[in-house]
C-alpha cells in the first residue's frame, strides 16, 4: 500500500481577514507582528489543496488564526468548517480558539459537531495566558480529553536568531504544562522549542508519553541532521510532518528527509500523523 502523506500544519486565512489585514491587526497585537514580517503570506482552502497537489501529499491539518478575539476565532472556525466540507478527504479541519473564553466550550462543541478534529495551533504569549498555570489552562484542557481532541501548541527555541513571533515562553513553561495536562495528546509546534531532547531523560520520556513534535519552519531553524538526532532518541514515532504553509511549501523539507529510512520517512511523512488523527 502506498505511503499517505500529511502535512500537520497548514495555515489557512478567510479573505475577510486576509484582503483586510491590516484593519484586523490594529486590534490584535500577535497578528500584527506576524502579520507586518517580509515573510508572512496568506493562504485560502484553494491554495492548500493545490499545495498538496503540486506537493503530492494526501492530505493537510489546516486551521485558522488562534485570535485573542473569540469572535475572530469563530470567524477562522467557519471558514475551515466550510474548508473542510469543499474539500473532503483532502483538508482535514483544526479550530482555534480563546484559552480564556467564557464561550469556549460552547465554540468547541459547535466546531466538533461540524467536523473538525482537534484544537490549535494556540499561542500562549500571543494570546496571553500563562500556559503553565494549570487554573487558565484546565478548561481547554479539560473539553480536550472529554472529547479526545489532540492540541497543537506554538512553541520556539529559547535560544538562537531572533524573528517575528519569537516568544519568551520558554521549555520549563511547555513542561509544567504537559504535567499538568496528562492524558491529553499534545503535538508541540516547531519541534517543541528543542524540548524533545530532553525525552533522553527517562522521567521525561514518562511524562510525555502524549507528546509529538512537528517539524513547521524546520529548514529555517534547523539542519537536516535534528531528524537523526530525534530518530536516535527512539522518537521515530512521535514526529509529525508539517511544513508551515504558506512560510514554507513542503519542498524544502524533501532533501533532510531522504537519508532517513523508509520506515522513518513513512512515520513521519504520514503514519505518525494517521494514529493521532484516527
Amino acid at each position: 500500500m502506498p505511503m499517505v502523506k500529511i502535512d500537520f500544519h497548514v495555515h489557512v486565512t478567510p479573505p475577510e481577514i486576509s484582503e483586510n489585514w491590516e484593519q484586523f491587526a490594529e486590534r490584535e497585537p500577535y497578528f500584527a507582528l506576524l502579520s507586518k514580517s517580509p515573510r508572512n503570506r496568506f493562504a485560502s482552502a484553494e491554495d492548500a489543496a493545490a499545495m498538496l497537489d503540486k506537493a503530492g501529499f494526501d492530505r493537510a491539518v489546516i486551521f485558522g488564526f488562534a485570535f485573542n478575539d473569540p469572535g475572530l476565532c469563530r470567524l477562522a472556525n467557519d471558514y475551515v468548517i466550510d474548508s473542510v466540507q469543499k474539500y473532503p478527504g483532502k483538508l482535514i479541519g483544526f479550530m482555534a480558539v480563546s484559552p480564556g473564553s467564557a464561550d469556549l466550550e460552547k465554540e468547541i462543541s459547535r466546531c466538533h459537531g461540524a467536523g473538525l478534529k482537534g484544537v490549535g495551533e494556540i499561542f500562549p504569549q500571543g494570546q496571553n495566558f500563562r500556559i503553565d498555570d494549570e487554573q487558565e489552562t484546565r478548561a481547554l484542557t479539560g473539553i480536550c480529553k472529554e472529547r479526545s481532541l489532540p492540541l497543537i501548541v506554538h512553541t520556539n527555541e529559547p535560544v538562537g536568531h531572533r524573528y517575528a513571533g519569537k516568544t519568551t515562553i520558554g521549555l520549563r513553561q511547555i513542561e509544567a504544562f504537559i504535567e499538568n495536562s496528562q492524558g491529553l495528546r499534545i503535538v508541540l509546534a516547531h519541534w517543541g522549542g528543542g524540548l524533545f531532547l530532553y525525552e533522553a531523560m527517562p522521567e521525561l520520556r514518562e511524562k510525555f508519553r502524549n507528546v509529538w513534535y512537528d517539524t513547521a519552519a524546520s529548514p529555517l531553524l534547523y539542519d537536516a541532521g535534528i531528524y537523526k538526532a530525534a530518530i536516535a532518541l527512539g522518537l521515530g514515532e512521535k514526529i509529525i510532518f508539517g511544513s508551515d504553509f504558506p512560510l514554507l511549501p513542503p519542498s524544502r523539507y524533501i532533501l533532510s528527509l531522504e537519508h532517513l529510512s523508509e520506515l522513518d520517512q513513512d512515520r513521519i511523512l504520514g503514519s505518525n500523523a494517521e494514529k493521532l488523527l484516527y
